[in-house]
């Protein structure tokens, strides 16, 4: 009697279902993993533009509404998240929106924000705190 060699359709057929289920587990874990790491993007961007939107006031005497003027993109480095100024008189803020990727599907942190004052802020289900210290 000649011995096969080689692999049976269910043996194959385990296999593959064992791959699925450990990659229907890993995936979304993974996804949450890039959220997350993104999250420190936007939060750095924002302080980023904090800083500038102050030596701006050092220089000109008034903040910007154009974050261009500060020497800035208006894309994160990665572009996943758009940063924004708003100018009321003496007071400004910053803010980060999802802007492609997989951040669009974030719920729970949807945007950053910073004031002139350095207080921060955040949009979604978590509250600002639980956001930040991520």
């Amino acid at each position: 009697m000649l011995k096969q060699k080689g692999f049976t359709l269910i043996e194959l057929m385990i296999a593959v279902a064992i791959v699925g289920i450990l990659a229907s587990i890993a995936y979304p874990s993974y996804q949450n993993f890039v959220i997350k790491s993104a999250r420190s993007e936007a939060m750095s961007a924002v302080l980023d533009a904090a800083s500038k939107q102050e030596q701006y006031f050092a220089d000109n005497r008034q903040y910007t509404a154009t974050i261009a003027d500060l020497g800035l993109s208006t894309a994160s480095e990665s572009g996943l998240y758009t940063l924004s100024a708003t100018v009321n008189g003496q007071s400004f803020t910053i803010t980060a929106t999802p802007a492609s990727g997989v951040v669009t599907k974030d719920t729970e942190c949807t945007s950053f924000t910073v004031n002139e004052i350095g207080v921060k802020g955040s949009t979604g289900s978590a509250s600002t705190d639980t956001c930040w210290k991520r």
